[in-house]
């Protein structure tokens, strides 16, 4: 089995990639140009526009080697119709608890991990315990907030085509 640290979607994989190129193409060409013109200026001891020129040049350089590094080791998981039912990664999932609260979840690796759109980690408590299921199916999970009881009310696979 892939190491579950290295599951990405196909969604998620291309966010990265896309990032990578903007990044290289784009902020650094803007920011070494930006650097190139206040070193014009003289004295680069008292520049703050070199110094935090050269200061962002660092972040993006040390960004572009993480997402080069990291984009090689990612295993892309694409959707099967086998997995069709049950919970699987990439999957949509629509619970509900006893209280009748409803959440959209879907479950990502650790480098989509997005609580604002609903992602969780495949390696998250409540990730673990959806693995598997099925529509209707009842689960326990123990999280920060303490026990809570879910029922799967939905499970979806959005194509990545149809994005």
């Amino acid at each position: 089995m892939a190491n579950p640290n290295n599951l990405i979607t196909p969604e998620g994989r291309q966010a990265m990639e896309k990032e990578l190129d903007y990044l290289w193409r784009v902020e650094r060409r803007q920011t070494t140009q930006a650097v190139t013109e206040a070193a014009a200026h003289g004295d680069r001891s008292e520049n703050a526009e070199y110094k935090e020129g050269k200061r962002r040049l660092r972040e993006i350089d040390r960004r572009l080697r993480f997402l080069r590094k990291r984009l090689e080791q990612l295993q892309v998981v694409h959707y099967s119709p086998q997995q069709e039912g049950k919970v699987f990664f990439g999957a949509w999932v629509e619970i509900e608890n006893e209280a009748g609260e409803t959440k959209q979840l879907r479950i990502v690796g650790g480098d989509e991990f997005d609580p604002s759109k609903g992602y969780i980690s495949v390696r998250s408590p409540m990730a673990r315990a959806l693995i598997g299921h099925e529509v209707d199916d009842e689960i326990a999970v123990q999280t920060p907030e303490g026990k809570g009881v879910w029922f799967i009310n939905s499970i979806q696979y959005k194509s990545f085509e149809s994005n």
